[in-house]
């Protein structure tokens, strides 16, 4: 496992399945600290670590969107002698569904793929917050809610801290043009929140256009941060698919 890129919050000696987990825009592993304790212990909870944040913030934060999915893909590959999963959330979910078209030219699948309060890529609007500076950037984090739009923001210290991540990942969402791809031969699992502001269901549900291999949609209560006071039934769904599959 590459220690740079991935947070192992409860190691597992010999896993069945593998769970790697991208964070939103902005985001940091710490997301997902908590799931580990919430699923089996034969899972593997891998969060990823995107550079620029927690205790990468000295490296530069990547602005495109498909060099940070050639570089993630490369990392994730040696996981991959174990059955394994993605899960992205928001800007995450469109990460993920890029590195598993990547893998599966190397001919490594994910047993399924996760996407959570993100549209799908033919149906995701065009977003300009990053061509309104830092205020307009901090103003859509407040809008949005979630952890990053805690009081941090309100400290001038440490929202300097956070923002080269978040311009960063605002540019890479506002100029991502999704990979010319056929559907996946991946299930597709998408979860999203009845709502969220920005992402209606139906535009969730539109992943199901993009897989060959089954699909399924769940809708929680709650905005663009739904996963946050819903975690435990969420986490409990997520197990569920990765012990019984998608259609569970």
């Amino acid at each position: 496992m590459n220690k740079t890129w991935f947070r192992q919050y409860r190691p597992s000696a010999a896993p069945d399945v593998r769970l790697i987990c991208l964070p939103h825009a902005g985001g940091a592993p710490s997301s997902y600290r908590e799931w580990p304790v919430l699923l089996p212990g034969n899972v593997d909870v891998l969060a990823v670590c995107y550079p620029g944040r927690q205790d990468r913030f000295a490296e530069q934060c990547f602005t495109d969107m498909h060099a940070l999915a050639d570089a993630l893909t490369e990392v994730v590959l040696p996981l991959t002698d174990t059955p394994f999963a993605l899960f992205g959330h928001s800007m995450g979910a469109a990460l993920a569904h890029e590195v598993t078209i990547r893998l599966a030219k190397t001919g490594r699948r994910p047993q399924v793929l996760m996407v959570s309060g993100r549209a799908a890529p033919h149906l995701a609007k065009p977003e300009e917050n990053h061509l309104g500076g830092d205020e307009a950037i901090l103003a859509d984090v407040r809008r949005l809610g979630g952890e990053t739009s805690s009081d941090a923001l309100d400290d001038p210290d440490l929202r300097e801290l956070l923002m080269p991540a978040l311009r960063a990942d605002y540019h890479i969402v506002g100029t991502y043009q999704p990979s010319k791809a056929g559907p996946v031969a991946t299930p597709i699992v998408a979860y999203t929140g009845d709502k969220d502001p920005d992402t209606p269901v139906a535009d969730v549900e539109g992943w199901a256009e993009i897989t060959t291999a089954g699909f399924r949609c769940k809708v929680f209560p709650g905005d663009h941060f739904f996963l946050e006071p819903n975690q435990r039934d969420l986490v409990a769904d997520v197990a569920n698919v990765l012990v019984g599959g998608p259609a569970r």
